[in-house]
């Protein structure tokens, strides 16, 4: 009983920091953690597999969680990777199929699983919740949208400045700027769809013309406009503007 209770507190204490319940009433969410549960993952688990019956949703305790799909003929693409604080897998609580999917930790990590029967019920008496479900929903569309304008319009080394341009103020200006990477950069690479030797041997390609300096975890950007020009002309782009 008291290992309940203490579970329930980490959980009532963990989801008004994750961006789905933020706002949401201290009632409701010590409703919500009284039905959660939490799942602890060892790097490489899976959490679940393409095709099994969905339980319900999840939220980032801790730790980094990779969505992909594997093809017929083995290669694994990287749909989005889920850090602190991120939902996924929101359509089980209207989907009858299985997960379309697979979910991997990508480091040791703690997920919340709200369980889709529980929330249901909760939806039905709390129908604001379903907005913030869509809200999210829709944020997952619009990654996957991005992710595929990556995967068609751009090469490896155009991918990953387009990251770490991502990671520079907006609109981009001609001054440097730093990058603390937050997590290794095998799991930045996991996000890019390339292998970490590749994305090594991008950022060396990129110190080799000047653009950006490495010191450990931290990349200096010598001038976000230049790299963005040298990403245009990699792409042979002439936008306006970079999508963010």
């Amino acid at each position: 009983m008291a290992k309940t209770l203490c579970l329930n507190h980490l959980v009532a204490n963990s989801l008004p920091h994750s961006r789905i319940f933020r706002g949401v009433p201290a009632g409701d969410i010590a409703e919500i953690s009284a039905f959660s549960k939490v799942r602890n993952l060892e790097k490489g688990e899976y959490l679940f597999r393409e095709g099994e019956p969905c339980e319900g949703f999840f939220v980032v305790q801790r730790g980094v969680i990779s969505v992909q799909r594997v093809s017929a003929a083995g290669k694994v693409q990287v749909i989005h990777v889920f850090h602190s604080g991120d939902s996924f897998a929101e359509p089980a609580l209207i989907s009858n199929e299985g997960y379309p999917a697979d979910a991997r930790a990508l480091a040791s990590s703690a997920v919340i699983l709200v369980p889709r029967t529980e929330f249901v019920v909760l939806l039905r008496k709390r129908p604001e919740f379903a907005l913030r479900m869509l809200a999210s929903m829709s944020q997952h569309l619009l990654g996957i949208v991005a992710l595929l304008d990556d995967l068609t319009l751009k090469n490896a080394e155009a991918r990953c400045i387009h990251w770490l341009l991502r990671q520079c103020p907006f609109p981009y200006e001609n001054v440097p700027f730093e990058i603390e990477l937050e997590h290794p950069k095998r799991i930045v690479a996991a996000e890019l769809n390339i292998t970490s030797e590749t994305l090594s041997r991008m950022l060396a390609g990129l110190r080799s013309k000047q653009l950006i300096r490495t010191s450990g975890k931290t990349i200096l950007v010598f001038n976000p406009q230049r790299l963005e020009t040298f990403m245009r002309e990699l792409l042979g782009e002439a936008l306006e503007q970079v999508p963010r």
